[in-house]
């Protein structure tokens, strides 16, 4: 079993979700790993230390300053005897400590010690969930290479809806056991990955878009994945959950966009599925644009910048494997080889979405299209989709 004997340092941190470590806890014994819980002061408003140190059958840990265990330097003991350090509930605090390297209590002091993997579960208001700082931060812990499971979308208890109620245990106890799951045919490959829609705002309240789900980028993060891969998934607009075992940066606009994907290379493998806007105002209002009589208001557009093709630019960080995706209204195949030679990138797949069956849809009709052919795959379903592709790119290396 891929958690008997492994040692997980659970770091349950404050939120009302704090609630689910304890469900947690009693899942990895299950299935025969040892659960070490540290408890910060919030947590601990929530839930006891009694309750971890029951179900975990160890002490809960909750103070740094314990005079037996810091005379042996327990603090560093402690951070180097787990397999895998998870944070669960992780709240928008702890994830600003663990940023920014601060350790003014047990839990931060442990994240910095640690020379483990780290997990991370987040839980918070979606208002603070979409917050810059906590954006900025995740991708700060990202570019580290901390994991992440969540957040997903729902009610909260604040009784706000949006993204931001921590994962369920069965998810996170998922995703544990994926990690240490990890061994295929991409083990040791990074992959990037984009999907969703990107928004550009033409004044506060409104915004050009188009309807991608995003289902299809995130079938292929999963899959890639599934097959070993460490990947990193830029999304932009969606309603989707974080597939398990995928680190995720969620975006909005083109440029902004661009800097993940950036920030997040070198990587092996480059997969633009994202359904990037190709034009932004070139300046945006800052109120709100009001009819007026005098006709309609001048909107200058400009072009967004070319992921896709800058990728494929011949520099020391090109993925040595780029797919883009086209999507078309006419003239399918001829526009999109013409794309694929003018990107410069080395598969494209292309689909027809002129009959709106597509965008929103579990299923896909793609043709694949490669230096030397060009292969019309039958209806399937995204995953399906995602699955085929990834078998395609672990012959690549396997070739290679």
């Amino acid at each position: 079993m891929a958690l008997h004997q492994r040692t997980i340092l659970l770091i349950v941190s404050g939120g009302i979700a704090a609630y689910k470590a304890c469900a947690l806890v009693r899942l990895l014994k299950q299935d025969g790993a040892q659960v070490l819980p540290v408890l910060t002061p919030s947590g601990a408003q929530f839930i006891t230390p009694l309750s971890l140190a029951n179900l975990a059958e160890s002490p809960c840990y909750t103070d740094l300053f314990s005079l037996t265990a810091e005379a042996e330097m327990g603090h560093i003991q402690l951070s180097r005897r787990s397999d895998l350090v998870v944070v669960a509930p992780a709240s928008a605090n702890i994830l600003a400590k663990m940023a920014h390297g601060l350790a003014d209590d047990l839990a931060s002091t442990l994240l910095l010690a640690s020379t483990k993997p780290i997990l991370i579960a987040p839980a918070m208001n979606p208002a603070m969930w979409q917050a810059p700082a906590t954006q900025a931060n995740l991708a700060t812990l990202h570019a580290r290479g901390v994991l992440q499971v969540g957040p997903e979308a729902g009610d909260t208890a604040c009784g706000e809806s949006g993204t931001g109620r921590m994962a369920e245990a069965a998810t996170i106890h998922t995703a544990i056991k994926a990690f240490f799951e990890k061994k295929g045919p991409l083990t040791g490959r990074h992959a990037l990955v984009t999907a969703g829609a990107t928004r550009e705002p033409l004044d506060p309240v409104r915004f050009i878009t188009n309807p991608s789900s995003g289902k299809q980028g995130y079938a292929i993060a999963a899959a890639l994945a599934q097959a070993g891969a460490n990947v990193t998934l830029i999304s932009g607009i969606t309603s989707l959950a974080a597939p398990v075992g995928v680190s995720r940066r969620v975006v909005t606009t083109a440029q902004e966009m661009l800097g993940a994907v950036q920030a997040a290379l070198p990587a092996d493998i480059a997969v633009c599925c994202a359904a990037v806007g190709d034009f932004r105002l070139k300046n945006t209002a800052s109120q709100k644009i009001k009819k007026t009589s005098g006709g309609l208001p001048a909107l200058e557009l400009v072009e967004n910048p070319d992921i896709l093709a800058q990728l494929c630019s011949k520099g020391v960080n090109r993925p040595e494997l780029v797919i883009g995706f086209a999507t078309e209204t006419e003239n399918m195949l001829e526009n999109a080889t013409a794309k694929k030679a003018k990107k410069g990138c080395d598969w494209l797949l292309a689909n027809d979405v002129s009959g709106g069956d597509v965008f929103g849809s579990d299923t896909n009709h793609v043709h694949f299209i490669s230096h030397r052919s060009v292969e019309a795959w039958p209806r399937m379903s995204k995953d399906a989709v995602a699955k085929q592709l990834t078998d395609k790119i672990i012959a690549f290396f396997q070739t290679k």
